[in-house]
Order: structure tokens, then C-alpha cells, then sequence
């Protein structure tokens, strides 16, 4: 009897009821939408590193750090023996990693020279383009954005001024081979990549390797060594933790959009118990108990939630379905790397079941404690003061 009472109480206060509906519907999209939005970013850039960078993960010589230059001098060294079966088998490749200072057009700057094996395939790097130029004396591959930063173009020669295993310095004229465009930029700014062979020679490095990265799907070798086995987990960590530390944010948007649906049902509740003071009187009068009355005006809220769930699948699923499979335009291009993180021009959301009835129970939850607490007040009515409309709330 009370599912039928409320049903018919929400379809006779009309554009009310609708207006609730809405806005409540409006906080599952937007909440649904901005979650995935953070979900496709972290889904993307992970994909993205995995694809041009972590592959299967690496094994890294114990002093290497790639946040710590000052590390670079000490971490090399010949390959442990597993590892090197790996790469005479096409399942990895290794890099070597140095310091070094370019000066493009009587410019210095500092960067971060890799050598890289042309022939690899387990990255998606064109590093064979480095391949087949003996007549340069250090054929170079850079980004598109250290391109645009050094004002470099193919083609043109600038100096390379590195330390070598000596700890004596030395120079040499490099040619800029290829400019890769590429979504990760840590493979771009402030780097440059030469053949494998050649990075040994200038660095008198002969056989010796920073790290070694291997294809998906290979578990870590035993005879690894003292080199540092680390999984692609481990090498998405800083990327995760940017992601991480940004949902303060949007979570702060989410109760914000939490507060418009709950104060709408509220203001609803507390309007219905105001101008339906003699409904409860009558009703209270006939018998129904304080305990009902209250529950049907809950099981009222309960419904719109209900509402505004169907809703959301009719008015915004489309949209939802929309952006899902063509992307949210972010108005700005942030694939220079400027923000710190791998983002793609169109965002794509990525939407889970777990998100759907997480954000569900959660927005139904708020609007049931939110119809029931201006609920409370109708169990210190008195029938009487209720038929003659005297009613405080």
C-alpha cells in the first residue's frame, strides 16, 4: 500500500517530482563521467608507457636510477648471462643510458643520450630509423617536441659533448636522423637516441648496457645477476601517483554534485511535509502509525533515486555511449607533456560495472538519508495539529 500511496503522491506533485528526477539524474552522469575520465586517463596512459617504453618490464644495473642522473656514470656493465640469452634471442633489448650536452645553433643544452639496438621490435619506437647511416658520424633520433625546443630539423648537424667510462670528456658532430612524433614524453623531451653500438664506442663502454627492457608475457630469469628485475606495476608507480593525487579534486566536485541532488530531495521533503500537513493528520488518524507515515515519505525519495537512475540511462546513456567511443575534447593539446602525464587529445572514458553501481548505491544512499531526516519530524506531530495545519518543521 505505501509503494502505491508514493508512487501516486510523486506523479501528483509533477514538475516538482521531475525537477528532483533531473538533478539527482544529472549527479549520476556527471559523477559516472568523471570518474571514467580519470579511469581513461590512468587506462591510457598506462597502455600508451607499456607500448613505447615498459613492454614486459626491464632489469635494471643496481646503481641506475632514471631520476637521478648523477647515477648514470656508475650504471653500466656487461650483461649477466640469462639476460644476454634474452637479447641474442630477440626477446629484449638493452639500453645505455649517459649524460651528455648537445649545442643546437651555438646553444648548450643538457640532455639524456640512449643508445638503443635499431633492430628491436618489442617497443613501439621507430629505432630502425636509426639504422643504415654510416655516412653521419652519430646518427641521432629525437621527438617532435625536443625538435621544437632545440629548433632542430632533419638533417642538420649540432655537437654532442659527453664523459666517457674515463671520465674524459669528449665531442662529436651529430645529425638528426628522424623526428618521432610520440605520445610519451619521456621518450622525447630532454632525450636523445643513437644506435646501440654507437653509444658503447663514444662512451668506451664495449658490451655494457644501463638497463634491458623484455618482451610481454617472459618471466624474470634466475641468472639475472645483481641487476634489479622491475615489473611494468613498479615502472607505471609515478604516473599512477599523479593520478592519485589529483582525485582530491575531483572528489570535491563529486560532493559538491552530491550536495545539489540531496538538498533538492530535501527541500522536497520538506515542502511535501509542510503542505501536506492534513494528509498526514488523516492519515495518522486512520491508523497508519508514525513509523508508516514516515517510511512513505522515504520510500518517496527512495523513488526518486529510482527515477533518476532510469533517467540517467535515457537522457544521458547516449551521451555516455558518445563519449565512450569517440572521446571528450579537452580544449587544450597536452600531448607536449607539459602537464606531467600521458594524455591524448580526445579522452576517453572507460566505464566499469563497478563504477556504475558504486556511484548508484552511493547517490541512492545520500537521497534516502536525506528524505528520512526531515521524515523524522512528522513522528512528533499530533494528528490533531496536523488536520488543523499546524505544522512546524
Amino acid at each position: 500500500m505505501l509503494f502505491k500511496i508514493a508512487i501516486k503522491n510523486l506523479l501528483g506533485a509533477k514538475l516538482r517530482t521531475w525537477l528532483n528526477v533531473f538533478v539527482t539524474s544529472l549527479s549520476f552522469f556527471m559523477i559516472i563521467l568523471f570518474s571514467a575520465m580519470y579511469d581513461g586517463m590512468r587506462e591510457h596512459a598506462k597502455q600508451v608507457t607499456i607500448d613505447t617504453e615498459i613492454a614486459g618490464g626491464s632489469y635494471w644495473h643496481p646503481e641506475y636510477d632514471p631520476l637521478d642522473p648523477m647515477t648514470f656514470e656508475d650504471a653500466h656493465a656487461v650483461l649477466p648471462r640469462a639476460v644476454k640469452v634474452l637479447v641474442n634471442q630477440g626477446k629484449a633489448f638493452p639500453v645505455l643510458v649517459s649524460q651528455a650536452s648537445i649545442y643546437p645553433n651555438g646553444r648548450i643544452m643538457p640532455i639524456i643520450m640512449k643508445g638503443i639496438t635499431p633492430e628491436q621490435n618489442i617497443v613501439n619506437m621507430p629505432t630502425q630509423m636509426l639504422a643504415g647511416h654510416e655516412e653521419v658520424t652519430i646518427p641521432v633520433m629525437i621527438g617532435r617536441g625536443m625538435a621544437k625546443d632545440a629548433k632542430l630539423e632533419v638533417g642538420d648537424v649540432f655537437t654532442i659533448r659527453w664523459l666517457d667510462a674515463n671520465r674524459t670528456y669528449d665531442a662529436d658532430e651529430g645529425t638528426v636522423v628522424h623526428i618521432m612524433d610520440t605520445e610519451n614524453f619521456k621518450l622525447d623531451m630532454g632525450h636523445i637516441w643513437v644506435p646501440l653500438d654507437k653509444a658503447q664506442e663514444m662512451l668506451e663502454m664495449e658490451k655494457e648496457a644501463t638497463y634491458v627492457t623484455y618482451a610481454e608475457g617472459l618471466s624474470i630469469v634466475e641468472n639475472k645477476g645483481n641487476w634489479i628485475p622491475r615489473d611494468v606495476k613498479y615502472l607505471i608507480r609515478d604516473m599512477e601517483a599523479l593520478i592519485e593525487a589529483d582525485e582530491p579534486n575531483a572528489a570535491i566536485f563529486y560532493i559538491i554534485l552530491l550536495c545539489f541532488a540531496g538538498m533538492g530531495i530535501f527541500n522536497a521533503q520538506v515542502l511535501s511535509i509542510f503542505r501536506r500537513g492534513k494528509e498526514i493528520g488523516t492519515l495518522m488518524a486512520l491508523g497508519m502509525t508514525r513509523a508508516r507515515v514516515v517510511g512513505l515519505f522515504t520510500l518517496e525519495g527512495g523513488l526518486n533515486a529510482f527515477l533518476a537512475a532510469i533517467m540517467t540511462v535515457i537522457l544521458f546513456g547516449p551521451l555516455l555511449w558518445y563519449f565512450g567511443t569517440n572521446g571528450i575534447w579537452l580544449g587544450v593539446d597536452y600531448s607536449d607533456g607539459s602537464m606531467g602525464l600521458i594524455v591524448e587529445k580526445y579522452l576517453i572514458p572507460v566505464y566499469s560495472v563497478g563504477l556504475v553501481v558504486t556511484t548508484t548505491i552511493v547517490v541512492s544512499i545520500i537521497v534516502l538519508i536525506v528524505s528520512y531526516l526531515p521524515s523524522r519530524r512528522i513522528a512528533r506531530m499530533k494528528p490533531t495539529d496536523a488536520l488543523r495545519g499546524k505544522v512546524t518543521v
